[in-house]
């Protein structure tokens, strides 16, 4: 631990390979956990059917292995080396010769260069380690909420408590701050959606963007809720401008907050009180 606060080339490489390590995992949840979902989904409306349940081929985080999803090849270690494989094997199946999407080393690379940027920001603290996981979980979210236009509960829920829980340990917040986030976070989108439903008679958002909101002051405490929300509403502003310029996107049609959310959220890991209160650290 000594060795990489004195040595930085030492820490970056750590954090680059660990980050690299990380985002390989993250396109598992990424892919995994909506089939899951909704494999659970689809079982209990059976029960309440009172209908046999669904078999499903066995599917979590860790079963079965990586495979091909044209041809059903399982990835050998060598083939699932994250970024390098992809470029080694030109972005394409090594046994069927299938496209393999460049979402996967472009994950892969971003959670490379958060873990660096984090690292460096904070050093191998449990802060930054905290910082870490939030960070690739807030990614992780946005990535589900762009492909399906859901938050699961199994990451938002988990993501609130262990804030609070975090926090109450480390007193890296004061606990009343960081509760008072997690509520102000959740009642503020409440409110908005509330309101904005009873007039247009339409659903602004999802639930799932209260919870996001309230992880995220449950983490930074609710002095960043108002430039989190300044933050996502602007670049949610500017891509919806931009969509409906240059690809035609329909203005009715639904687009996802979370990933703005979340982007605004890993932006406030560096501004505000946290940041002020991690220099007497």
């Amino acid at each position: 631990m000594t060795d990489l606060l004195y040595y930085p080339p030492l820490l970056i490489v750590a954090a680059c390979f660990m980050g690299l390590c990380v985002g390989s995992f993250l396109n598992v949840v990424v892919y995994r956990l909506p089939l899951m979902l909704e494999r659970r989904w689809l079982q209990e409306a059976a029960a309440i059917r009172h209908e046999p349940p669904p078999e499903f081929p066995k599917l979590n985080l860790a079963l079965p292995r990586s495979a091909c999803p044209q041809c059903d090849h399982n990835l050998s270690a060598v083939e699932n080396i994250p970024v390098i494989s992809y470029l080694v094997l030109r972005g394409r199946c090594a046994h069927c010769s299938a496209k393999i999407s460049f979402r996967y080393p472009l994950v892969e690379a971003t959670t490379g260069i958060l873990s660096v940027v984090i690292a460096l920001s904070f050093g191998p603290t449990l802060y930054g380690a905290a910082c870490l996981v939030f960070a690739c979980a807030l990614l992780a979210l946005s990535l589900i909420d762009y492909d399906t236009q859901l938050l699961p509960d199994d990451l938002t829920l988990p993501l609130v408590w262990g804030s609070i829980l975090f926090n109450l340990v480390t007193q890296t917040i004061p606990l009343s701050d960081s509760v008072i986030g997690a509520i102000i976070g959740y009642l503020s989108l409440w409110s908005i959606y509330w309101v904005f439903k009873l007039i247009t008679g339409k659903e602004g958002m999802g639930y799932g963007d209260f919870k996001l909101l309230a992880a995220i002051g449950a983490f930074l405490g609710w002095q960043s809720l108002l430039v989190v929300v300044l933050i996502a509403s602007c670049a949610g502003a500017i891509a919806g401008i931009s969509l409906m310029l240059f690809t035609g996107h329909q203005r009715g049609t639904p687009i996802p907050f979370g990933p703005y959310l979340a982007f605004a959220g890993v932006a406030a890991i560096w501004a505000g009180p946290v940041a002020n209160a991690l220099q007497r650290w």
